[in-house]
């Protein structure tokens, strides 16, 4: 593929993008939750983004983490853990 090309395909617009920055915008809970439509600078967004998605894998990894611990208390206690397991994973 020529330069010229893929420079063309992977062009977006200006509109096209704050489009995008407003809908990641709006994901992000530290502006879903206010009402108001303040338009936050495309930098404030990328950051925060960045931000909530560590968060969210913290939450992930101690959530799995604490899920292991209980199905490792339960295996004792007559529950089919295989059985929890395999529905966990569907």
């Amino acid at each position: 593929m020529s330069t010229s090309r893929r420079t063309r395909v992977s062009r977006i617009t200006e509109a096209e993008l704050n489009d995008l920055l407003l809908k990641l915008q709006a994901l992000l809970p530290e502006y879903s939750n206010s009402r108001s439509t303040r338009r936050v600078a495309a930098p404030e967004v990328l950051n925060e983004t960045c931000n909530y998605i560590k968060r969210l894998h913290r939450e992930v990894d101690g959530l799995s983490e604490r899920l292991s611990q209980l199905l490792g208390s339960m295996e004792g206690n007559g529950v089919d853990v295989d059985i929890l397991r395999s529905l966990l994973q569907r």
